[in-house]
């Protein structure tokens, strides 16, 4: 998928698993929160899954990432990131699209989205692509 805004015209596609220490640069830029997956390993690992890596691509540099996984029940979309200098161009839109393309094309009917609560312009964001707070969840995890 390409598309086009003001300045730049950019690529949406499958990352490739060579590219998974571009992807923790590229996380590390936009300020995302570390995680005990992120290792060069385990982004292979969901590169070679049945998981959707999508990155945006701007003059073959990698600027945008979203995962979207769906695991029979629902689609799940996590680690959306742009990079600073690529905000506000409609690449994240654009990632959120691919990635509800490729969930719905699984099957998945409910698609939700992992957000930090404490990065307010994630939650606008997911709010601007018609996503709402789901009142009364309360996520459970452990580290094994």
């Amino acid at each position: 998928m390409n598309l086009s805004d003001k300045k730049d015209t950019f690529l949406i596609r499958e990352c490739h698993p060579e590219e998974a220490e571009v992807l923790l640069t590229l996380w590390q830029a936009a300020g995302t929160s570390s995680s005990v997956t992120d290792t060069i390993a385990d982004i292979q690992g969901a590169i070679e899954s049945l998981a959707s890596v999508l990155v945006a691509e701007v003059d073959q540099r990698i600027v945008g990432s979203l995962i979207a996984t769906f695991d029979g029940w629902r689609g799940n979309m996590y680690r959306i990131a742009v990079h600073p200098d690529y905000r506000q161009r409609g690449i994240g839109r654009a990632l959120v699209e691919e990635g509800e393309r490729c969930l719905t094309k699984q099957g998945a009917k409910r698609i939700t989205a992992l957000v930090e609560e404490k990065y307010p312009w994630a939650i606008a964001f997911w709010s601007s692509v018609g996503y709402e707070i789901e009142p009364g969840i309360v996520r459970f995890f452990r580290n094994p």
